[in-house]
């Protein structure tokens, strides 16, 4: 392992306390004392002001409450306004919600702000209209040109999954020349695109993982706050935290203390990387590799410390063995009769009638064999019970700890055989040897590799046209953000989406049975969306009455495509229907988008 904690560009913390900026730490690495005292104060406030008022109270009240001389929360273009004044521009404003980063903007752009000049503005025109050149007018429409294009010549822009690809390839180009000095952006502009600046805000400590709201982790903090500092550019970077009564000074202190965070691997072989795998290496070789992945080494690891407490509690109850030492006989034998009696009286309410007598005549039998042992009448006997009793403990929790470690060991490979089990039952190995339908399914790459080789194979496929086959395909890439009750295009397509359920729960349930993490359901939420636009339907006419945006429009057509491609190339007997299906949906704003973003 290689550890590097040196920083090109050192990183200061500060929180913006209303209009205080304030530095997180001091000198000696502690809470700046200022911050404390007025997060005191500000409670202390707040509850004053809720006994006073009681129930009656209103947001602008709650609003309020926070308030200290000098310290009324900002709203968003105040606070732009304030980094502006700091010299503390280009920023990145990270807030967890697409619909939030554009509210910024237009929050921004009617409070007047701009931070251009005329002759950036120009630039900027000029890089906008080369980008778009191809999109069509009406297209524009949709997308809000005039809107976006008017944020760009005042220096604002959002950035987020629901935008066109080539208008998030467009702010990141202009905040990279620094035409554009403010982004207000969800978390994923903070893994892989270059985009450092001055400064980062931080709205909220929480976000929405899809089923919850949950606290950032010092890993995301970090990552977050990595985009402040440019190299070669800054010689430092800040982050700015955004005081609120959600958030206190030590949650923030330990988000930006923490320096290690734990790596862990999400590496599990699919059913098309087993095939894979076998075909390139044989399956024993194969197993032999996934042994040595990151995946297991963590596994591994974990065993470790669970053999040492396996290892303890074997030389405890080895200790407590010696101090049971009966002179009248073996008292762990007097001791096993002693627990079967006590299990045998706590299960007997449970029992039927007929088994319960049955039961009654074995305790009687129990209790007999108990009175007639050496060990009955020894002087210690109690003593040396209740030391019985501790190494029953030790031997239960040392059984479920051997369990634990036989669950880690070689899990991976234990994975890689149970997906060559699934393989065989579906007829893609034969006796460990790849079929004509293993070759098919190794030119299926994604997680839902067997379900479209099932598809496929059964022929579901083969009675569809183009656009139908588009909305049958969305079912397999797309996933909605919401649950909603989805449209569907009536006769082949409703069947064949039938025949996809029916073919998935059956995959799921033997999945089940072996005890393997289950494919993930169709989604039918955009079968209706991609069957209209195959049909030659306009943007606007699709994006019209759905929640779809159009990056996410795009994101998932091109993925279509990618998966259309795959079943050409697996499937010669399909290509016809794939060509046709390709023509009829790479076009428009899905051909001007570039690869999938």
């Amino acid at each position: 392992m290689i550890v590097s904690e040196m920083r090109p560009v050192p990183l200061y913390q500060h929180v913006l306390f209303g209009n205080k900026l304030l530095d997180l730490f001091v000198d000696d690495g502690k809470v700046n004392p200022e911050i404390l005292r007025l997060e005191k104060e500000s409670s202390r406030r707040i509850r004053v002001s809720h006994q006073g008022r009681g129930s009656h109270r209103s947001k602008h009240h709650d609003r309020q409450e926070l308030s200290l001389p000098g310290s009324k929360p900002l709203n968003r273009a105040e606070v732009i306004e304030r980094l502006d004044r700091e010299g503390l521009l280009p920023a990145i404003t990270f807030i967890f919600s697409r619909n939030a980063c554009s509210a910024a903007v237009h929050q921004c752009v009617r409070a007047g702000i701009r931070l251009t000049n005329a002759e950036e503005r120009s630039l900027i025109r000029e890089i906008v209209f080369r980008a778009t050149s191809n999109i069509p007018e009406e297209d524009l429409v949709v997308l809000g040109f005039s809107e976006w294009l008017d944020g760009l010549e005042r220096g604002i822009a959002a950035h987020h999954a629901g935008l066109l690809p080539s208008f998030k390839e467009t702010v990141e180009e202009l905040f990279q020349r620094g035409l554009v000095k403010c982004v207000f952006a969800t978390e994923t502009l903070a893994l892989g695109i270059n985009m450092p600046a001055r400064t980062v805000v931080l709205e909220k400590l929480v976000k929405w993982n899809g089923q919850a709201h949950v606290s950032i982790s010092p890993g995301e903090f970090t990552q977050l706050t990595g985009r402040a500092g440019r190299r070669g550019i800054d010689i430092e970077g800040n982050a700015v935290i955004l005081w609120s009564k959600e958030i206190d000074s030590g949650s923030v202190a330990g988000l930006a203390s923490t320096r290690t965070y734990p790596l862990k691997s999400s590496f599990k072989p699919t059913y098309n990387m087993t095939i894979n795998l076998i075909s390139r290496f044989g399956a024993e070789r194969a197993r032999a590799s996934l042994e040595s992945s990151f995946a297991q080494y963590q596994a591994d690891k974990a065993v470790v410390g669970l053999a040492r407490q396996i290892e303890r509690n074997r030389q405890a109850a080895t200790e407590l063995e010696k101090e049971m030492s009966c002179h009248l006989g073996d008292f762990a034998e007097y001791a096993s009769i002693r627990f079967e009696i006590k299990a045998l009286e706590r299960s007997m309410a449970k029992l039927t009638k007929t088994k319960r007598i049955l039961a009654e005549d074995e305790l009687i039998a129990l209790r007999k064999a108990l009175r007639s042992h050496a060990c009955h009448g020894c002087s210690e006997r109690e003593s040396h019970a209740r030391i019985a009793e501790r190494i029953d403990r030790l031997n239960r929790e040392t059984k479920g700890l051997e369990d634990r470690v036989s669950s880690r060991t070689d899990l991976i490979a234990k994975r890689f055989d149970l997906v060559q089990i699934m393989l065989e039952e579906y007829g893609y190995l034969k006796d460990g040897v790849i079929t004509q339908w293993g070759t098919l399914l190794a030119n299926i790459y994604g997680e839902t590799d067997l379900l479209i080789a099932e598809m496929i194979k059964n022929g579901n496929f083969d009675t569809l046209d183009g656009p139908e086959m588009v909305s049958v395909i969305s079912a397999l890439v797309f996933e909605a953000r919401r649950d909603e009750s989805p449209k569907i295009p009536r006769g082949e397509v409703e069947q064949v989406l039938n025949e996809l359920v029916i073919t998935w729960a059956d995959i799921q349930r033997h999945e089940i049975d072996l005890g393997l993490e289950p494919m993930r359901e169709p989604d039918l939420a955009f079968c209706w969306a991609s069957y209209k636009w195959a049909n030659g339907h306009s943007l606007a006419a699709v994006l019209r009455g759905t929640e779809l945006t159009v990056g996410d429009f795009v994101r998932s057509m091109k993925q279509i495509i990618d998966l259309l491609r795959q079943i050409g190339n697996a499937s010669p007997h399909l290509s016809q229907t794939v060509d046709n299906a390709l023509h009829r949906i790479d076009r428009g704003i899905v051909s001007y988008a570039g690869v999938v973003a």
